[in-house]
């Protein structure tokens, strides 16, 4: 098979991006190694400018374009990651760029990428219906159209990569990468696997937006119906056909994780590693912590593939992430609308040691009996164990509670 891209168009793209892109840190990581009985090494392109690993695939490709195709200007359609990379490689190249972002796109990305020079125009509630809107205006105006992974400059792009990894870790047995349309995973797999390095490329999707794993599974593209998953920088409904080709080839294992699973990761990279990860980064570290990866005992390196998570949904993942763990209690109970009985209620709490983040009060809701009020507690508890001795001590005292 030929395919369009070759390692020395890998090597041209490292040379190309120098004093653009971060060579970014390699972290070896003494918790989750410990968590999962392998030697993990944390690729940190959160850190990458403009936020993700996009922006290689994105200057390698723009800045490779013929004067006539620059002074047209650059198009794109992306969740966001791809959007700030073209944003930003055309402003660095003094080229105009539009980008087409789904309607329900991180509002932080949005911004971002205007931020950057681009011309953001809102369409469709999914990638796939940005990306038809985006063609319909490459038609209209001439732009170049810049594809978020189905290019092979953009696969050489990404491939850096590998060539970064090969560097930081001799020895490396494992690299877990997640996938969406599949650039980067294509990219990488290709260069790891025509340098003979032995070492085995396993993609990871998320569980609601699966398509290059059925894909792969039936041997030919297929469009999955719905793309839906916290994990948007993958939330992709069709693989291209040109990484498809090559992850058939070159990628050992595509496994899928839940979003559930994903904001797990993201919370203990938060509190374990300091790392501000989105859903799509931590897909990789999700996979390889419930151990859907046969990697023990080996080196593996999970590529953090972007940062740009919106702050309200890290608010979120945050908080249902507590109450999954245990580490946080929201009860309701009735008590009597009379004076006292919410201190009454306060002073059995806190002989628990756990501390109050929020009361809510209520006596005026028709919904609640004359002569009662509701009363809303948020609780911030060390573990499960604890949660259950504070109901049972709420219930012998008579307080009837339920979670909210």
């Amino acid at each position: 098979m030929n395919e369009a891209i070759n390692l020395n168009d890998i090597r041209q793209a490292a040379e190309r991006l120098k004093g653009i892109a971060h060579y970014t840190p390699l972290d070896y990581s003494e918790t989750f190694s410990g968590m999962t009985g392998s030697s993990i090494y944390l690729k940190l392109e959160n850190m990458q400018k403009t936020g993700s690993f996009k922006i290689r695939g994105a200057f390698n490709v723009i800045a490779g374009l013929e004067e006539k195709e620059k002074e047209k200007g650059v198009i794109a359609a992306s969740a966001g990651n791809h959007a700030q990379g073209v944003a930003f490689a055309a402003a660095r190249l003094g080229i105009n760029s539009t980008i087409v972002m789904p309607k329900g796109a991180p509002i932080a990305k949005i911004i971002a990428t205007s931020n950057y020079g681009a011309e953001v125009i809102l369409a469709g509630n999914n990638y796939d219906e940005a990306y038809h809107r985006a063609i319909s205006l490459q038609k209209e105006t001439g732009a170049t159209y810049i594809h978020g992974f189905d290019d092979y400059k953009i696969m050489a792009g990404q491939g850096t990569v590998s060539l970064e990894l090969l560097e930081q870790l001799p020895g490396l047995d494992v690299v877990v990468v997640p996938v969406g349309g599949g650039g980067l995973i294509a990219g990488m797999a290709y260069a790891f696997k025509e340098l003979k390095t032995g070492i085995r490329v396993i993609g990871v999707q998320a569980k609601g937006a699966p398509a290059v794993l059925e894909s792969k599974k039936a041997g030919v593209l297929k469009t999955i119906a719905s793309a839906c998953t916290i994990a948007d920088g993958i939330a992709i409904g069709e693989p291209g056909r040109n990484t498809f080709k090559i992850i058939c080839r070159y990628v050992d294992d595509i496994v899928t994780v839940d979003d559930e699973e994903i904001s797990r990761a993201l919370l203990l990279l938060l509190e374990r590693s300091k790392l501000v990860v989105e859903g799509a980064g931590a897909a990789g570290l999700a996979a390889v912590l419930q151990d859907k990866i046969a990697c023990r005992g080996q080196r593996v390196a999970v590529i953090l593939t972007g940062g740009n998570i919106d702050s309200n949904m890290m608010s979120v993942i945050i908080e249902r992430g507590l109450i999954k763990d245990g580490r946080l209690l929201r009860i309701s109970c009735l008590l009597p609308d009379s004076p006292g009985s919410l201190e009454k209620l306060l002073t059995e709490v806190s002989h628990h040691n756990c501390n109050v983040i929020s009361i809510t009060h209520d006596r005026t809701n028709p919904d609640i009996p004359l002569k009662k009020a509701r009363v809303d507690l948020i609780l911030e508890t060390r573990n499960w164990d604890h949660i259950l001795q504070i109901k049972k001590a709420l219930e012998e005292r008579g307080y009837i509670t339920k979670e909210f």
